[in-house]
């Protein structure tokens, strides 16, 4: 059992569960030896379900990443591809069945597609004369994998330019199948509410759903009260900040991919006596982070500000306990003390980590740049000359700063300013395109026909009315004990989050004049319950909501819902669901067209 998926009022560990007794139902299929070859991109999400043990112990004996050409030598009865639905894999996976075929003993092949089977693909490995190779062509329902005990993603890394710049609709089918089995597991959600395009198809396809298998009534008691469906699009200023909470900035400054980071070696190299720095390792330190280690979950949610307090206290609470080993008399002592020991061990090592990382933190955000780029991101974000040519995005481009900084801060400015004006956008775009290529001329369209970089139309600013009504701009935060969502960007409240704590409390009614405003439409749908299922809510016991952010959540937006369901007086307690977890350089780098 994975402890840290099971401490939050929704145990996710029974989806965990259901997920690993369907691929151990289909590895089961493949009687005998077994060798898997896997689409790069899905190792990381499988390793948060299955871990090596439980492949092993259904004969996996060997893996390989999937590549062109022959497949490494295997001494297996089965290969098994494991893929998501592209039609690029297809004619890698028909390279290495064909050669396989010509090298002798023959084998049993088989294809897993994740999470759906697909009739496109079929047909081209049909077309290229290997379909009829695979004993089994199956589909394993990955949806939703569950990260932490209050988090799940999809982990589809291009949900938002699918469904904002493509008009593809498959991820949101995929949220839609993944919310249905939630639904099996957990029961049925009796309110469903949404804001934006891509809810209401969702909502729509889930009522579709559910009216397809009225035959099984679900007699389960409902776990969650509320299901809250928010498009990216409806709030397209978030992302684009830098996050300011100790997750958020390990995320923006060394990425934080599946629940592990990878981080420079030097800072985590055991300092000997006299060797002067030699033989410092040279592989990145990787590591995992999620609430099973108890100091993460403690810091993680906090402004980085808040952080260097918590690992001096907790430094000195370690080193208190280990002095305790001094006063340790009689034998009983001495073994109670040891048997603290390896706890004492763990923490201490957890303590060396995060001041490590805390350190490399450290360097950047004492940096003139970054107070630079933070000042302008504040500026904006409170109203301030969002309307001409900004300074220092100026310098970034004739310093030819990351194309990706530069976006993100032009962006920012036009979503802060409901667009830009047509001049000013000009002289942007050519500064861009003459500095870092003419090629670029894609990814400027691709993120104007997402709404993040556009002219002003009718010369109205809207933003101004949000940030006043949605109380967006708070000027006293208090970084070390908050007391508003504003502390997860030092001043600025994420306004996804913001919609979800007005939903909760008063309720929308009261600010019907900015959901008008906001793109796409909002609703509420009913859900009926079976008779004997309706919930009673014992006297200060919180409601669950489930909040499913379509086309992308960051860690900071976490941290502000985790914020929300630990008030005393908050009444409610968030599940958080996402397309993919994400931050503003992997955003814009997702709508960036690769140069041929």
């Amino acid at each position: 059992m994975a402890a840290h998926l099971s401490y939050g009022r929704v145990n996710l560990n029974v989806l965990r569960e259901a997920v690993r007794r369907e691929l151990r139902e289909f590895l089961d299929k493949c009687a005998g030896s077994k060798a898997i070859v896997w689409d790069e991109y899905l190792t990381g999400p499988f390793g948060l379900i299955a871990q090596y043990s439980l492949l092993k112990e259904h004969e996996v004996e060997k893996m390989f990443t999937l590549k062109g050409n022959r497949l490494p030598a295997a001494d297996v009865k089965n290969i098994i591809f494991f893929v998501r639905p592209r039609l690029e894999l297809m004619d890698i996976i028909a390279e290495n069945v064909l050669s396989e075929d010509r090298r002798g003993p023959t084998r049993d092949f088989h294809i897993l597609f994740v999470p759906r089977r697909s009739l496109l693909c079929e047909q081209r490995l049909k077309d290229l004369g290997v379909l009829g190779s695979f004993i089994h062509r199956e589909e394993y329902s990955l949806d939703l994998i569950p990260f932490d005990g209050d988090l799940l993603s999809m982990e589809s890394e291009g949900a938002f330019k699918e469904c904002y710049l493509e008009g593809d609709q498959t991820s949101l089918y995929h949220a839609a199948k993944g919310l249905m089995t939630l639904q099996a597991l957990y029961g049925t959600i009796p309110q469903i509410f949404g804001k934006g395009e891509c809810a209401r198809q969702v909502a729509n396809m889930m009522i579709r759903m559910k009216r397809e298998f009225t035959g099984s009534q679900n007699s389960i008691f409902p776990v969650f009260d509320n299901l809250l469906l928010l498009d990216r699009n409806v709030d397209l200023l978030t992302p684009l900040a830098t996050q300011l909470t100790y997750e958020g900035l390990i995320d923006e400054i060394y990425g934080i991919q599946n629940s592990y980071v990878k981080l420079p070696p030097e800072k985590f190299a055991p300092k000997k006596q006299g060797d002067g720095g030699k033989d410092l390792p040279t592989e990145a330190k990787k590591l995992q982070l999620n609430s099973a280690e108890e100091l993460y979950a403690e810091i993680r949610d906090k402004n980085f500000n808040a952080v260097g307090s918590v690992l001096s206290k907790k430094a000195k609470i370690i080193s208190a306990a280990f002095e305790e080993r001094h006063n340790a008399k009689t034998v009983g002592e001495i073994k109670q003390f040891v048997s603290q020991l390896p706890h004492m061990q763990a923490a201490r090592g957890s303590l060396a980590n995060h001041t490590s990382i805390a350190e490399l933190i450290k360097d950047v955000t004492t940096s003139e740049d970054f107070f630079d780029k933070l000042t302008v991101e504040q500026e904006f974000m409170s109203g301030i000359d969002t309307d001409k040519v900004n300074n220092y995005i100026e310098d970034c481009i004739a310093q030819k700063h990351s194309l990706s900084k530069v976006l993100r801060l032009v962006c920012l400015q036009s979503v802060c300013n409901s667009g830009l004006k047509q001049k000013v956008l000009d002289y942007y775009k050519r500064e861009i395109l003459q500095t870092y290529g003419y090629e670029h001329i894609l990814t400027l369209h691709n993120l104007e026909k997402a709404g993040l970089l556009k002219p002003q139309t009718g010369g109205k600013n809207n933003y101004p009315t949000i940030r006043k009504t949605l109380r967006l701009w708070m000027d006293d935060v208090n970084e070390q004990n908050p007391t508003d969502i504003s502390y997860v960007y030092s001043g600025y409240a994420p306004l996804s989050v913001r919609l979800a704590q007005l939903l909760s409390r008063p309720g929308w009614r009261s600010i019907e004049e900015v959901l008008r405003i906001l793109p796409g439409p909002h609703f509420e749908e009913r859900q009926p319950l079976p008779t004997g299922l309706q919930k009673k809510r014992q006297p200060g016991e919180n409601r669950v909501t489930l909040i499913f952010f379509l086309g992308g959540v960051t860690f900071a937006e976490i941290a502000a819902l985790r914020f929300l369901s630990q008030l005393e007086d908050g009444g409610t307690e968030y599940v958080i669901a996402t397309t993919k977890l994400m931050n503003g350089t992997s955003w814009i780098e997702a709508l960036m067209e690769k140069p041929f």
